[in-house]
This record gives structure tokens, sequence and C-alpha cells, in this order.
């Protein structure tokens, strides 16, 4: 997959392509069923698939304290969107004065111009340009006098619940981390580096790897069960997101307890697949309480995981008869 960061870059212009446009936050599966839709009518088409999005979201620009915590990393983003298959993924870069393009200026010197755009595919409730003002009927309007075809897809949804970032953050700030499998087609995961803690777990008979997370979104606090991989290697853990009140601790930290594993793992890079929260982080009248709450929490979370298996974006893809481009890469960070 080629990325592109700037719509000045030697690439442009593409002669002609195929394009969807949006913030894609999440990549859940109603993104995946944009996505596999371009790809294959790319592929029908013999044209360049093309994603375009903006960096950062808008929102981080326009208005930065009603900006949404991310599902995605901008990394995680890029790597989802190259495992559907896609051509070329433009990253352009969001600022002020972009917000100021008319609809008119960002469909005709842009998606015309710069893409070469022959066909546009969207969801329902797409809106671009200065005050929101292309809508889709915007786009239908303008197709048949600039010559381009456009593609609105309905809402995509599992069973009643539409596919929504929105609705999916809230599950996530809710700790309903099993309700989002569904929707984003994968387990929500976190990534982290390891740091030095306090070493209380370590003292209590359950050592912990305490993280220094790489996005902002968390599920409330509380015990979860999950998934841990180091490297190649997956393991059982349990999770605890919170303030230790039975120590007083302030600062919200991010524990992992490694099920049945005792390695020096400083520095390096776990990656968190969450699967069910166990129960709210409670405070304990002693040590020893606690301990025996972690005892139950490892029990309960070792039922949960026996058969658990981590569902990641290269479990499900199917990108049709074009499905070999940007399969290339498997990523494992």
């Amino acid at each position: 997959m080629k990325i592109i960061r700037s719509l000045e870059d030697d690439f442009l212009p593409l002669q002609e392509s195929v394009v969807t446009i949006g913030n894609f936050d999440g990549i859940h599966l109603g993104h995946r069923e944009i996505f596999r839709k371009v790809v294959s009518t790319a592929c029908q088409c013999h044209l360049p698939s093309v994603v375009f999005t903006f960096v950062p979201h808008p929102m981080e620009v326009l208005a930065p304290a009603r900006a949404p915590q991310l599902i995605n990393t901008y990394q995680e983003k890029e790597i989802l969107i190259q495992a559907s298959c896609v051509e070329v993924l433009i990253c352009a870069p969001f600022t002020a004065q972009m917000a100021r393009f008319p609809a008119s200026f960002f469909l005709e010197k842009i998606l015309l111009a710069k893409l070469g755009m022959k066909k546009l595919i969207v969801g329902y409730d797409y809106t671009f340009g200065k005050n929101r003002e292309g809508d889709t009927t915007y786009l239908l309007e303008q197709s048949a006098k600039l010559g381009f075809d456009v593609e609105v897809l309905k809402p995509i949804s599992h069973g009643d619940q539409i596919f929504s970032s929105t609705v999916i953050r809230k599950l996530i700030a809710e700790g309903k981390v099993g309700q989002v499998i569904p929707l984003l087609g994968r387990n929500f995961s976190i990534k982290g580096k390891v740091k030095k803690g306090f070493k209380r777990g370590k003292k209590l008979g359950f050592p912990t790897a305490n993280l220094i997370l790489d996005k902002k979104i968390l599920p409330c606090p509380g015990v979860y069960a999950a998934k841990v991989r180091l490297a190649r290697n997956i393991y059982d853990g349990v999770i605890n997101i919170g303030y230790n009140p039975t120590f007083f601790q302030s600062e919200l930290s991010f524990e992992v307890h490694i099920l049945d594993f005792d390695l020096d793992i400083y520095g390096k890079n776990l990656r968190v697949y969450f699967v069910e929260r166990l129960r709210d982080e409670k405070l304990f009248p002693t040590e020893q309480a606690l301990v025996e709450a972690i005892h139950r929490d490892v029990q309960k979370a070792k039922t949960i995981l026996r058969d658990q298996k981590v569902i990641e974006y290269r479990d499900y893809l199917d990108c049709g008869p074009c499905g070999s481009k940007g399969r290339n890469r498997d990523k494992n960070d």
C-alpha cells in the first residue's frame, strides 16, 4: 500500500481512481465493508483503490476540548487499512485553512484534480467542506455535472445496532469490552511499554507489568481478563486499571499480570487484547483480602480465557479477487 502524507507528493496526481473519504476511527466492520466495496469496485474497473483521510482528526484542530478519544492510533489505522487490501492511503494534513475550504474546492481541486476520481463510495452520513455543506445530496447533484459516479452505502449494522465509532467508544468507556468485539470485528487492544512500578504486585505474589500506553482511550477502572502478546507469543492475563485504592494511589495505573509467567520484560512492548470485564476496582480492608480477591480474579480469568483466541484483522479478511493486494505485511508490534 502506498501511503501519501502530503497533497504535494510526487505520486500525485492520479490518472483515475475509486475513492472513499472519512476519518475511519476504529476501522470497525462498517468501515471494513466500505473498504471491501471500494477494493472490489476498483478491481472490476481496473483502477487503484484510494482511502482519503485526515491527520490529525479534524476535531483536534477545530475543537480540541471536544475531540474524541481515538480508538486506534494513527499507526494502527494505517495497518488496518492496508490489511483491507487498499492500494493507496492518503493521510492529508488537516489544518484550520483546510477547514475553510468550501465543498466545491475540495471536490474539484483535490478529489478530481489530484486523485482523478471516477467513482466515490461513501457512507450514508458523510459530510465534508466548510460548515459540512458537502453532504450526499450535494455529491449526487455534482456527479452529473462533473462526470464522476457516487455510491452512497446504506447503514451497516450488527443486529439492531448500526456500526458506529461513537457507540464503540461509549462501550469501551463503560468497560463493556466483550460487546465491542462484534462491532470492531476484533478484540479492542492497547499497546504499551513496560516500565518500573512500585513492585507491590510481586510482594503480593502477583507480579505485574506497568505499561506506558500508546493511546488515551481506556476502559473504565476495574479488573479485566485479557490476552497478552509479547513478540510472537500469546499469554493469558489479568489487567487492573485504576488507582489501587487499597494503597491510596493518586495516579491512574495500567497493570498487567501475565499468568504462569516469570521473565524480566522491562522496556519490552506488550499488546493487551481485552476479553471480558471481571469486576470493579475495590478498596480492601487488608492486603490479605486483596490477595484473596486477586486469586479469585485469576481463577475466573483462566476459565474465561481457556478457549478464547485473539481476534485480529488477519483472522477475518476477505477482499475478493483483489485480496492479495496489500496483504504483504504481517505487522507484529
